[in-house]
């Protein structure tokens, strides 16, 4: 059995350990590929990958954060629909939404013509949403629910008991929410968020369609406009060596941490169930 799961997991590295290989290639040409890759391209695929990495970290901690502690926390109608509804985005690659969400918000698209019509403006309303930022908030409305779905499970475990002992201590919701609620959910939304900055680093489809230049479409443009499969492998074991790193981070942060919780339906149970918002 174990020499099975050996060979099996042999197997699945095979494109990993191919893509490292390439490595073994170096000679003087691939040095000088490289060399012209350094001084021309890869400062924009680092930039650009850095800042939409920061970009949609920084969202989709906010908004699957937030939407965690709204369902899991607070009792209000709606609730259970919400539960299930936030997690929808899930349904829709992200490139399929790139297109959709360009043509509803262009210059010409429905929604510019619309508002133009309505309010007599006259011009573009915002800016191109093929661009950066639009990029970042199309990748936060696609992939907060990897934050949502393990933050709203840590909060339903660990934090209920934990707030009601807080309350009958005297602590006030603020202060049960930031600084009891959200620290145990810690691990839960930093493993949400390097799931989302993963699939953010290795889409290739909104990067094109939006025209930027990220590591993905570094590594196809290498492959298929210059030909280049080993400098498309080399690019690639970067952008695993950025995944390696934010695994690594992720399981750092949740090395020394412990916790202890009652079991759903233990004792207590009834007293820790969501606050009713009025």
């Amino acid at each position: 059995m174990r020499l099975l799961l050996t060979l099996l997991c042999v197997t699945l590295a095979l494109p990993v350990l191919g893509v490292l290989g390439a490595w073994a290639a170096l000679d003087e040409a691939a040095l000088a590929l490289l060399r012209h890759q350094a001084q021309t391209v890869m400062a924009d695929y680092t930039l650009q990958s850095a800042l939409l990495v920061l970009g949609v970290g920084l969202g989709v901690t906010l908004v699957g954060t937030g939407a965690a502690v709204v369902v899991a926390l607070f009792d209000f109608p709606g609730r259970r629909a919400f539960e299930w509804a936030l997690l929808l985005p899930l349904a829709m690659p992200a490139y399929v939404l790139a297109y959709a969400w360009t043509d509803a918000l262009q210059y010409s698209g429905p929604v510019q013509v619309g508002l133009r019509a309505l309010t007599g403006a006259q011009g573009a309303l915002w800016p191109d949403v093929r661009s950066l930022w639009g990029a970042v908030l199309l990748f936060v409305l696609c992939l907060y629910p990897y934050v949502y779905l393990l933050a709203r499970a840590a909060l339903g475990e660990r934090a209920a008991p934990m707030m009601e002992a807080a309350r009958l201590l005297g602590a006030g919701l603020r202060r049960r929410i930031f600084e009891v609620a959200l620290p145990l959910a810690r691990p839960a939304i930093t493993a949400g968020v390097a799931l989302a900055l993963m699939e953010t680093l290795a889409d290739y489809g909104v990067g094109s369609y939006f025209g930027l230049s990220t590591f993905s479409t570094g590594i196809y443009k290498a492959w298929l406009v210059m030909y280049d499969r080993v400098a498309a492998a080399q690019l690639a074991s970067l952008l695993l060596a950025a995944v390696a790193l934010l695994l690594f981070v992720e399981r750092r942060a949740q090395r020394r941490l412990r916790f202890a919780a009652a079991r759903p339906g233990g004792a207590g149970s009834a007293e820790t169930r969501p606050l009713r918002l009025r």
